[in-house]
């Protein structure tokens, strides 16, 4: 049986990995509202990510948390590259070719990954490992509320950056129509740039605080690339609160699965989502409307 503090437990718990989850999707969304693109690579971001803050923090000391400017300055770059030499080239094409240039960054990804840091798995050690704080018989992981803490200051930041300033309306006005923000003087390569670089620089983020919690490889961008699509259909194509409120449902719901039927569900839960929510809400929670 299950007493109350193994609930809210699990429910802190879940909303600590959904938040990590938020901010995968939340670029990945940014991404797709603003270019259309479907990037199946994206969770390669979040590895690479991981890899860079542990790199920084083990080679040259830096703490782990700050390791993460580190993380998002590189994965921005590398976003940047990536939009630049593969997916402008087959944008506004069939999205079947979009698939194929994504499969392809995952393999050329987890390869270089293997190279340079081989298949052992590896751990971000936080200056707050081991500790917690406690409230009444409850335990929490500093690790957890630092990382609810600083997913909550990035999507403050992202959200004031597209409602609040000219490069945000510049990036809304794009993602409505492409055509009539270019006539009115909108560089529109420009702000598919951004976007991918935000987006890329989230997922960077990501990688560090999922590389703090949890064990990784260089082949861990899959499942969090599921994950990220079922959040976003649950939430809905487009919609960063969508994106938001999905995460944290995902994770509580994860979590509540490991509890009630065991650890191997953990992940099959994603699949489940996505197939339930496509079947009974195909635009999700929050989902655009349809044209």
């Amino acid at each position: 049986m299950l007493d109350a503090t193994t609930i809210i437990l699990t429910l802190i718990w879940g909303v600590a990995i959904g938040s990590i989850y938020v901010l995968l999707a939340t670029g990945l969304n940014l991404i797709f509202g603003v270019m259309k693109l479907v990037n199946f690579a994206h969770g390669q971001l979040l590895m690479i990510g991981a890899y860079i803050g542990f790199t920084v923090w083990s080679i040259f000391g830096v703490n782990a948390y700050l390791a993460i400017f580190f993380a998002m300055a590189s994965v921005a770059i590398i976003g940047i590259l990536v939009e630049r030499f593969s997916f402008r080239r087959v944008l506004g094409e069939e999205k079947l070719n979009e698939i194929f240039v994504s499969l392809g960054l995952i393999l050329l990804f987890d390869n270089v990954a293997v190279l340079l840091w081989g298949e052992k798995s590896k751990r971000i050690i936080s200056p707050f490992e081991n500790m917690s704080v406690l409230i009444g018989e409850l335990s929490i992981s500093y690790d957890w509320l630092i990382a609810m803490a600083i997913v909550v200051v990035m999507l403050i930041s992202l959200i004031f950056l597209i409602k609040k300033t000219k490069i945000g309306l510049a990036m809304r006005a794009t993602s409505q129509r492409q055509e009539a923000s270019m006539l009115m003087g909108i560089n529109v390569e420009r702000i598919y740039i951004l976007t991918f670089a935000i987006g890329a620089a989230m997922a960077g983020a990501a990688g560090v605080l999922f590389g703090i919690i949890f064990p990784f490889n260089p082949y861990i961008g899959a499942l969090p690339t599921i994950k990220a699509f079922a959040i976003i259909i649950l939430g809905g194509l487009g919609s960063i609160p969508g994106a938001i409120i999905g995460g944290l449902l995902y994770g509580i719901a994860e979590q509540s699965a490991v509890i009630f039927l065991g650890g191997i569900w953990r992940n099959a839960i994603a699949f489940t989502v996505l197939i339930i929510v496509l079947i009974f809400r195909p635009k999700g929670l929050f989902g655009e409307k349809g044209e």
